[in-house]
């Protein structure tokens, strides 16, 4: 079968797609839009087998991708390649212990008053805005800025800083056409320079953040200069991208299935946990894994057979619609997380991963999520979708995804 990611089509529904892989068997080999050919893993059990097996490598391939010019902007982008998401074990494990440390449950508990604070802020411009008979972009007003003021918190970049990393973010993580020519390049040379000078600043006046934690050379395993670059840049990438999707999805699901939001507003203990894990299955954030590459033949059964050094991509979104294991896997319905007993809970979704591959970042995104999402809803009762769901832009691709836009306004 042939995939074309950047068919608009496919990027706003792949799950008719993934499921006629599915289909097919553990794995299907598709020929991408560029020509070249991929494994990609639709099934929920097949795919946490295949997280889960050494012989499915994280390093790419030497020889991946095209040939990349030597400039400023290329050299920033390679500084990613060090991350620990493009190692495999020993380097893996050593990376991702340092990152859980800094990720701990209560450093990341302590920042619900600061997301508190900073949703609140946020909404209060929303709200003046529609006040005044604007139609506003709920993900360019509400659900990208809110993750990346986040992420500056667990990064200790300072205040006065913030407004330049969010623009230089905004652009490095922008699709092509939606910007002007060049001003992607400046501005990942601009994050680069920036990011190498704070490491300096927090080696010489560490903080209480949780990037001091990182760059602290008393540790044991402490990373070099390289590490911490790629580490940065993951942690920003990983701490917003994701984030800003799933806030986006779960604002979207919620106008478009009131009965869902007036049941989070009437229990709103057990009901906003249920709305995000259910977004999180519903709309996975994170449309696939990192991509792999096998180390040497591989037989997953029901006759794919995958040969040695041949790349292979676990689609977290289609495993999230797997109908053996998420009835009417179609519906969006916190309810299901809402059973009795664990028993009658249905399985953990792909979003984040499981085991060994459960994302660090997961908490902070859920808190996020459930302390952002009730504010906003709170504070606008008369919200309203202002364009139809099919007319909506989706991010292309095949690593994250989400509504591009989500046009708002409210009712009078």
């Amino acid at each position: 079968m042939r995939l074309d990611p950047a068919d608009p089509a496919f990027s706003h529904d792949p799950y008719p797609y993934y499921a006629r892989l599915r289909e097919q068997g553990p794995a299907a080999r598709v020929e991408l839009a560029n020509g070249t050919h991929a494994w990609l893993v639709t099934g929920y059990e097949p795919g946490r087998a295949v997280l889960a097996d050494p012989r499915f490598s994280n390093v790419p391939p030497q020889r991946a991708g095209r040939p990349k010019p030597n400039s400023p902007a290329q050299r920033a982008r390679a500084c990613l390649a060090r991350h620990m998401l493009n190692t495999d074990a020993p380097d893996h494990t050593r990376l991702r212990r340092l990152t859980t440390a800094a990720f701990a449950p209560r450093r990341v508990d302590a920042l619900r008053p600061r997301i508190d604070r900073l949703a609140t802020g946020l909404i209060a411009g929303l709200t003046e805005r529609l006040s005044a008979g604007e139609t506003v972009d709920l993900v360019d007003a509400f659900a990208f800025p809110l993750p990346i003021l986040v992420i500056s918190e667990v990064l200790g970049v300072p205040e006065a800083d913030r407004a330049d990393l969010r623009e230089w973010t905004y652009r490095v993580g922008s699709p092509a056409d939606a910007l002007p020519q060049g001003a992607a390049d400046e501005a990942w040379v601009r994050l680069h320079d920036y990011v190498s000078s704070l490491i300096a600043e927090k080696r010489r006046v560490p903080g209480e953040d949780l990037f001091s934690v990182l760059i602290d050379d008393s540790a044991e395993d402490a990373l070099d200069d390289g590490e911490l670059l790629a580490m940065a840049f993951l942690l920003l990438f990983a701490g917003y991208e994701t984030t800003m999707n799933l806030l986006a999805s779960a604002s979207l699901r919620l106008l478009t299935h009131p009965h869902e939001l007036t049941a989070a507003q009437r229990h709103p203990d057990t009901h906003w946990a249920a709305v995000v894990e259910e977004t999180l299955r519903y709309d996975s954030p994170l449309e696939g894994a990192t991509w792999r590459r096998t180390t040497e033949t591989v037989d997953l059964g029901g006759g794919a057979v995958i040969p040695a050094d041949d790349s292979v991509l676990v689609v977290l979104a289609a495993a999230n619609r797997d109908p053996q294991h998420f009835p009417q896997p179609d519906e969006f319905r916190p309810s299901r997380y809402l059973a009795a007993t664990n028993a009658e809970r249905p399985a953990p979704h792909a979003a984040f991963g499981h085991g060994p591959h459960f994302c660090v970042g997961s908490r902070l995104a859920r808190l996020e999520a459930t302390t952002a999402l009730p504010l906003l809803f709170d504070a606008l009762p008369d919200l309203r979708l202002a364009t139809t769901p099919t007319q909506l832009p989706y991010r292309p691709g095949l690593l994250v995804r989400g509504p591009r836009t989500l046009p708002a306004m409210v009712t009078r």
